[in-house]
C-alpha cells in the first residue's frame, strides 16, 4: 500500500470514528466513565499484582472499593449540597444587591472624574451584564436537572459504569499488548514513543490532577464550613473541582467566599480568615500538590484545556466533556510531533532533503 492510500485510509478511519461518537454519544457515557475509573486505578492494580494479588481479585477489590466510597460520599454530601444550591440560588439576588451597595461609594471614589450620568449607565450596564449572567447559569442549571432522562441515564451510569470498570481493569493490559500488535511494524518505534507521551500526559492531569482538586475541595470545604461560611461546603467543592485550572478555581471560590463574607460577617477578623483559607490552599497547591502529584510534564496549557471542554460539551454534551481532556492531550501530543518533524524538515531549513 502507498503513503497515500495509507494516509486515506487513516483519515477515513477518523472521520468514521468521529461519525460513530457523535451519534452514539447518549449512549456511550457509562462506558467511557468505566474506561476513566480503570485508567484512574490501574497503576494500583499493577502494585497488587506484584504483591501476589491475581488480576481478578485485585481488580474486583479496587472496583468494589471505589464505587463503595465514591457512593458513600455521594450519599452524604448529595442532601446538603442539594439544599444549598437551592439557598444559595435563592439568596443570589441578595448577595449582588448588598455587593452593589457596598462598592457604589469606592467605585464612585474611584471615577470621581466621571459625570453623574456616565456613572449611572456604567453600573446600569455591570448590573445588566451580572443579571444576564446570572440568567444564564440558572437556565444551563435548570437544562441540567430537567427531563425525566436525567433520572435514567443516573441510573444507567450507577448501574453500568461498575461493570465497565471491572471488564475493562481486568483485561487492562491484555488490551495493551492486543493493540500494541496491531501497530504497523515499520513505524512501531515512533507510534510507541508518542503513545508513552500521551500517557505520561494524561497520568500527569487526570490522575494527578483530579488528585489535587479532590484534596483542595477537600481543605476548602472543611476551612469554609468551620469558619461558618453560608454555603461553605458547597463552594469549597466547586473551587475544589475546578481546580484543574490553574488559579481558575482559587480565584473563583475566593471571589464567591469574599462577596458572601463580605454580606454575612461585619468583623474584618472573620472576613480575613475566610481569605486566609485560600492563601493557604494557594501555598499547598503550589509548593506541595502540584510537584508531587501532577509534575513537569502534563502539557497541556489551561487556555487548551478550556477550548476543549468547551467544544466537548457544545459538540457532544457530558460525554464530550469527559472525552475533552484526553482528545486534548492526543492532538497536544500529535501537535508537538509534527511540529518537531517540520523543524528537522527542508521545509523548514529550506534546504534539500539529502543535504539535511
Amino acid at each position: 500500500m502507498t503513503a497515500t492510500k495509507q494516509i486515506r485510509t487513516w483519515i477515513i478511519s477518523l472521520l468514521v470514528f468521529i461519525i460513530l461518537l457523535y451519534v452514539l454519544r447518549g449512549v456511550l457515557t457509562p462506558f467511557i466513565a468505566g474506561m476513566a475509573v480503570a485508567y484512574f486505578v490501574d497503576p494500583i492494580a499493577d502494585k497488587l499484582e506484584e504483591w501476589g494479588m491475581s488480576r481478578t481479585a485485585a481488580t474486583a477489590s479496587l472496583t468494589f472499593a471505589f464505587f463503595v466510597i465514591a457512593l458513600g460520599g455521594l450519599s452524604v454530601l448529595l442532601p446538603a449540597l442539594t439544599s444549598q444550591v437551592t439557598g444559595f440560588a435563592s439568596r443570589v439576588p441578595l448577595y449582588f444587591a448588598q455587593l452593589q451597595t457596598w462598592a457604589e461609594p469606592l467605585l464612585a471614589q474611584i471615577l470621581s472624574g466621571m459625570s453623574e450620568n456616565d456613572f449611572k449607565e456604567l453600573t446600569g450596564s455591570a448590573a445588566s451584564v451580572a443579571k444576564h449572567a446570572l440568567g444564564a447559569f440558572s437556565n444551563i442549571v435548570q437544562r441540567l436537572i430537567s427531563g425525566g432522562s436525567v433520572l435514567v441515564n443516573l441510573v444507567t451510569l450507577i448501574v453500568l459504569t461498575p461493570l465497565v470498570t471491572f471488564y475493562m481493569l481486568r483485561d487492562w493490559d491484555v488490551l495493551v499488548a492486543r493493540i500494541d500488535s496491531w501497530l504497523p511494524r515499520k513505524h512501531v518505534s515512533v507510534i510507541r514513543e508518542q503513545c508513552k507521551l500521551i500517557d505520561e500526559t494524561l497520568a500527569g492531569f487526570v490522575r494527578g490532577q483530579a488528585s489535587v482538586c479532590f484534596i483542595l475541595g477537600t481543605f476548602y470545604a472543611i476551612g469554609l464550613s468551620i469558619l461558618g461560611l453560608e454555603f461553605g461546603l458547597l463552594v469549597g467543592l466547586g473551587a475544589g473541582l475546578i481546580s484543574f485550572i490553574p488559579y481558575f478555581g482559587s480565584i473563583v471560590g475566593f471571589g464567591v467566599s469574599m462577596a458572601i463574607a463580605v454580606t454575612q460577617f461585619s468583623d474584618m477578623t472573620q472576613i480575613g480568615l475566610v481569605a486566609g483559607v485560600f492563601v493557604v490552599g494557594q501555598v499547598l497547591e503550589g509548593n506541595f500538590l502540584t510537584p508531587k502529584l501532577v509534575g513537569e510534564k502534563v502539557g497541556l496549557h489551561p487556555v487548551w484545556v478550556i477550548f476543549a471542554l468547551m467544544a466537548g460539551g457544545a459538540l457532544a454534551g457530558f460525554t464530550g466533556v469527559m472525552l475533552a481532556v484526553p482528545i486534548a492531550a492526543v492532538i497536544g501530543v500529535l501537535v508537538r510531533f509534527g511540529l518537531a518533524q517540520y523543524l528537522k524538515s527542508a521545509l523548514y531549513s529550506d534546504t534539500p532533503s539529502d543535504q539535511t
